[in-house]
């Protein structure tokens, strides 16, 4: 059975009119097509929608019941373009983005607001993965984009893209209460070198893993790790409980916790990046808006 939305406007027409002629010329057409096509429209329902005789026209039951139904059809019909218009430009649909736990406390909460600002209509599927886990995904196709720290295998370079979105140094994170750091606004590693180290396993971040370690050794000091944890708040919270010492992205000062004392490292301390990657063949349109967005801000 084929029912076309012409064939539905006309009968809508000829409901709230109650009358062919009107219908008609409300129609800009004549009287006997649109007769026809009310009859054709009956007979491929199998089934009368109204009941005429030569002075009234009135619904049957089938027509009372089609009526409301038929108004919701045309009403869908006349925004599927503009659906469309709005899916083929980005401005709805659907984006799986994943994240590192440093961008939570930097460029993902301002860029989340941003982004829903200028795209209301997306739905925005966000987790939180290391960078290992986002790039395995990234892959396979299982998410559109992830917030990543550098660097990415060759391998995957043949299947990614990747944009940097942030770069921040190092600074230190301790537990409150260590005399050699009261009182002061910037401090060395060898104020903190007699307490353990806690830091990301190198097999979840090795470049963040490398520069914390060269740090140290450029400061002549061989750190003691005591402590892994691939979670910023977990090691943030190590801190807190006295276990050790941590360095961390500056913006992590932004997770406050008792007990956690964030102190700038003095002399030229490491630089962490923090950038988005995306499958070179994803053709997505929100994801590509998602991108645009991402390097105006």
């Amino acid at each position: 059975m084929n029912i076309e939305l012409r064939q539905l406007r006309y009968f809508v027409a000829v409901a709230e009119e109650m009358h062919f002629g009107r219908a008609a010329a409300r129609l800009h057409m004549t009287q006997p097509p649109l007769s026809q096509t009310i009859q054709l429209l009956e007979a491929n329902l199998g089934t009368a929608l109204f009941s005429r005789t030569k002075r009234s026209v009135t619904l049957t039951a089938a027509g009372v019941a089609m009526l409301p139904e038929a108004r919701r059809i045309l009403m869908q019909a006349e925004v599927l373009p503009a659906i469309a218009r709005r899916a083929a430009s980005g401005e709805s649909g659907r984006l799986s983005l994943t994240f590192v736990s440093t961008a939570d406390y930097s460029v993902l909460p301002p860029f989340l607001r941003e982004f829903r600002r200028h795209y209301p209509q997306v739905q925005i599927d966000l987790r939180e993965a290391t960078t290992d886990l986002q790039l395995e995904d990234l892959v396979q196709g299982r998410i559109d984009a992830g917030l990543v720290i550098p660097p990415m295998s060759d391998k995957m370079k043949v299947d990614l893209d990747y944009m940097p979105v942030l770069s921040e140094p190092l600074i230190l994170a301790a537990p409150t209460g260590i005399k050699a750091l009261q009182n002061r606004k910037n401090v060395t590693l060898s104020m903190v070198s007699d307490m353990p180290l806690i830091i990301f396993p190198r097999r979840i971040a090795p470049a963040f893993h490398d520069a914390i370690l060269a740090f140290f050794h450029e400061a002549g000091l061989t750190p003691r790790i005591e402590q892994e944890a691939i979670q910023m708040q977990t090691i943030v919270g190590l801190v807190s409980a006295g276990m050790g010492i941590a360095l961390v992205p500056q913006s992590v000062s932004n997770l406050k916790r008792p007990g956690v004392d964030y102190k700038i490292l003095a002399g030229k301390s490491p630089l962490i990046e923090t950038g988005v990657a995306w499958r070179r063949d994803n053709d997505s349109p929100v994801l590509h808006a998602f991108l645009e967005l991402l390097r105006k801000n």
